[in-house]
């Protein structure tokens, strides 16, 4: 009795740190990654999480096809009545299923993050109970907690804790099925496996290979004591229910990809997946060798080993101790593996599922996991984007279980063993002192290991999220309503990449319609079709570099005058020690430059031009060139007003202007204010010369002021600003 009540203790304590794992998760996720973390495949997941809650797997943009996609999304042709395109997402939808029920349960997707972890948690608990006992169990959440790639990989909308979930499951339910010969937990057990076949393919097939290799030799030994049938009918109920999620795997491939057999990643990059050879996606490639693979394995092991297991160092070697002592254990022989009466409830059920078989199933992973994703890419790509280095090898997630189990035998059989050696040394009294000052000793060491694994990912993921909070902050802090946001796009033609927080919705009918800024073609087609939204223009000064250095953001409201002629003044303040100006106004066809004379430093200069559907000219500076105007093209196009000041000694100033513009019979449209640049040494330059105003960082006397009308009209836009 005072045992049984000793182990129910070990099973509620096991069951308290899964529930204190799932509220940890839960805070990191609402305060780490509040603007979540820098793999851009989180906003994959939740928009095919609100497209599900919309009832749709495919999205349908028209003619915003070019501005929205987002990012991992696959393009392909559609019928002309929903706008001759559809998207996909690269990802099955079991995933965002999971996040799609937290939104609709509870009103947030992030809730279901920490019911996750703490699922997670509690099954790690019941398979290392199952295959140990309780206290190993209990003492194995701990482990799982102290994880720093259990806590910040959790914590993210990825797919990596949600398939461990289900894996977890289905390792609990074999376990459960072969010893208490349940039907109905051989069902459990191949729903939860097929799940994860339908979410991660790969992940399944490396999950369940040990599992598979202890059901052969299950079926073998059945045969032999001619008691194959009901053995086999165990597993059936296990393979049946996870052939049926194969199917509707391939079903759903054959939905949105229009084969059975190419998965919605293979569709968007098909050189992407698992094998050795040529790999490739969005440019990135390498020939895959079985050297580079072990290379890389080893690589991440040792990153793996020293900063994102419990403690670092000292849990792996406690892992290893686990490991080598449970392996000596299992093959030892009956005589030196410790198991339960055989008379007692347990013991009759481990008997049909002997512990030293779940202990060598866990082991198994081990090597499943590692030696499968050698023969995967993935690894290699997550390690030179740096990803792994941010949120750990999530990859490698299922280790978890292992790795929590064996560190808990590892750190239990030191304890056991010192107070074995104790008792047979010393008195009673003595062998609580020494327990005690192993205890001080320890305690600091495991301690600050701990700290050390748990503070580099902490700071880097913070840093970047407060870099992405002062980012977002102009944005965040607007009501928009009906309106239309021009984003930069530093990646490449992607939304949601790299500012995943920022999605659109499945219908691309929200208050905010978020599109990618492009040429002139394209942002009046995009204005065009928005017609009835207000355009913003969204930008910042400096270089992105991931969110790890800062930016200085600038969110503007837009204007689209139009008329006859519109009629502009630019006021420019002159930088310091500047002599000389230059003026100049570009078109796709062609320049003119104009008079300046000499300027007062730290002065301004006044601009005014004017823009008609024939051209563009300078009014209040006499030309320097013939003609004195600049044509403007039929269609849409740019007109760019170019002020270069020059000092003494040779160094330049220059504003940049850049004016979209739609010519059109006798009417031009523009758009107002003009994005406008102030670059050092060069008359163009990228968003480290973009003007956001006085915040930016500019030399002294820089300011520009801007007004707009339509001629006969009243301004229409007025923008002063000064620096």
């Amino acid at each position: 009795m005072k045992r049984e009540r000793r182990q129910r203790r070990f099973a509620l304590l096991g069951l308290v740190v899964a529930l204190l794992a799932g509220i940890a998760v839960y805070v990191l996720a609402t305060n780490l990654f509040p603007y979540h973390s820098v793999n851009d495949d989180e906003g994959v997941y939740l928009l095919q999480a609100s497209m599900l809650l919309e009832g749709q797997l495919f999205l349908y943009p028209g003619r915003l096809a070019e501005v929205v996609r987002p990012w991992f999304f696959v393009v392909a042709d559609a019928p002309t009545e929903v706008g001759g395109v559809e998207m996909y997402g690269k990802y099955s939808p079991v995933v965002p299923a999971v996040f799609a029920l937290s939104k609709a349960l509870t009103g947030r997707f992030d809730v279901v993050l920490g019911v996750v972890a703490a699922g997670n948690a509690a099954l790690v608990y019941g398979l290392t109970a199952q295959a140990f006992d309780r206290q190993t169990g209990a003492l194995s959440t701990l482990v799982l907690l102290g994880s720093p790639l259990f806590l910040v990989t959790s914590a993210t909308f990825l797919s990596y804790a949600p398939a461990t979930f289900f894996n977890l499951l289905f390792g609990f339910a074999y376990v459960r099925a072969a010893r208490r010969e349940s039907l109905p937990w051989s069902v459990v057990a191949g729903t939860a496996i097929g799940v994860v076949f339908f979410a991660r393919s790969y992940t399944a097939v490396l999950f369940a290979l040990p599992f598979i290799g202890h059901t052969l030799v299950s079926l073998w030994r059945a045969w032999k004591a001619e008691e194959f049938g009901p053995v086999f009918g165990r597993y059936l109920g296990i393979a049946v229910p996870g052939l049926c999620f194969v199917g509707a795997t391939l079903a759903y491939n054959a939905v949105v990809t229009g084969d059975p057999l190419v998965f919605p990643y293979a569709a968007f990059a098909p050189a992407d997946g698992v094998g050795f050879g040529r790999r490739e996606i969005l440019g990135y490639e390498r020939h895959y060798t079985p050297a580079l693979a072990v290379e890389t394995t080893v690589r991440l092991l040792a990153l793996f080993a020293t900063k994102w297991t419990t403690a670092g160092l000292v849990g792996t070697l406690g892992f290893l101790l686990g490991l080598g002592v449970t392996i000596r254990r299992a093959f030892a022989g009956p005589a030196s593996a410790r198991r339960p009466s055989p008379l007692s409830k347990r013991g009759r059920a481990a008997a049909r599922m002997p512990d030293r078989e779940v202990q060598l199933v866990l082991a198994g992973l081990v090597a499943s996991v590692v030696l499968g994703n050698v023969y995967f890419w993935g690894t290699l790509n997550g390690m030179r984007n740096e990803l792994i280095d941010l949120l750990g090898p999530f990859y490698h997630f299922d280790l978890l279980l292992p790795l929590s189990a064996f560190t808990a035998v590892g750190a239990l059989t030191v304890v056991r063993t010192l107070r074995r050696e104790a008792r047979a040394r010393f008195s009673p009294a003595e062998v609580r002192g020494v327990l005690l000052l192993a205890l001080v000793v320890s305690a600091p060491v495991v301690a600050t290991a701990e700290a050390q694994v748990l503070s580099e990912p902490f700071a880097e993921n913070g840093q970047r999220t407060a870099n992405l909070a002062a980012t977002y902050e102009p944005l965040v802090e607007t009501e928009f309503d009906d309106a239309v946001v021009f984003l930069p796009d530093p990646y490449g033609d992607w939304q949601q990449h790299p500012f995943q927080y920022l999605r659109n919705d499945p219908g691309f009918d929200g208050d905010v319609l978020y599109v990618l800024d492009g040429g002139p073609d394209r942002d009046v087609e995009t204005l065009n079709v928005a017609a009835n939204r207000t355009p913003y223009r969204f930008t910042y000064r400096g270089e992105w570099t991931g969110a790890v250095d800062p930016v200085t953001p600038r969110l503007q409201q837009l204007d689209v005058l139009e008329g006859q002629r519109v009629n502009a003044t630019s006021t420019l303040g002159v930088p310091a020690r500047a002599t000389s100006a230059t003026v100049r106004l570009e078109s796709e066809t062609g320049y003119a430059r104009y008079d300046v004379g000499g300027v007062e430093p730290e002065g301004s200069l006044t601009v005014e031009w004017t823009l008609t559907p024939d051209g563009a000219r300078v009014t209040n500076l006499p030309a320097a060139t013939d003609p004195a105007q600049v044509a403007t093209p039929d269609g849409a196009s740019e007109v760019d007003l170019v002020v270069t000041f020059v000092t003494q000694s040779g160094a330049t100033v220059t504003y940049r202007q850049e004016a979209t513009v739609d010519a059109s019979g006798d009417e031009i449209r523009v758009v107002w204010p003009p994005e406008t640049r102030v670059c050092s040494l060069t008359t163009e330059c990228g968003t480290e010369g973009t003007y956001v105003g006085p915040a930016g960082d500019y030399v002294s006397g820089v300011s520009v002021e801007t007004d707009a009308r339509v001629a006969g009209e009243t301004d229409v836009q007025v923008v002063n600003e000064t620096a």
